[in-house]
């Protein structure tokens, strides 16, 4: 999982940059009904990153891991991201991932095939959950930086 680190790693370092180029008003502005700002899609990948620090640990100690799923409007609703300073969320955003990949790093190869069942979903392993959450990010990360 080396590589998977090394490459979130990377992808925080690259977006930083872009992501500090975006003004205060720009990541507040409206998108449209039902639609999150710049501010709440990061508060998003801030929750996606304290989601998945619990379960890539808890599925290191347990096979099957079961975890309950993540009801994400309400996550990011109850976070209040709007109300926060888009410096804070960079750097909680950056920290957070930082250390996840400090994390995946250290899960020892035996453990990636264990099998893991998030909100009553078919099983997964480990090591999908883990390469998943970095496609989630680069998803969401491009909806914030190449948004009008």
């Amino acid at each position: 999982m080396i590589d998977v680190a090394q490459e979130l790693r990377t992808r925080v370092d690259e977006a930083l940059p872009r992501l500090q180029k975006v003004s205060e008003a720009d990541a507040a502005r409206d998108q449209g009904p039902g639609k999150w700002v710049k501010k709440e899609i990061l508060g998003h990948l801030i929750d996606s990153a304290a989601n998945n620090h619990q379960r890539f640990v808890r599925a290191q100690r347990v096979d099957p891991f079961v975890w309950p799923g993540y009801e994400q409007d309400h996550w990011v609703a109850a976070n209040r991201y709007r109300d926060r300073p888009w410096a804070e969320l960079q750097g909680l955003w950056a920290a957070l991932n930082r250390h996840l990949a400090h994390v995946i790093e250290g899960v020892p190869s035996g453990r990636l095939a264990t099998k893991c069942e998030i909100g009553g979903e078919a099983p997964v392993t480990l090591e999908w959950l883990i390469r998943d959450y970095l496609e989630h990010m680069e998803h969401h990360l491009e909806q914030i930086l190449t948004a009008d």
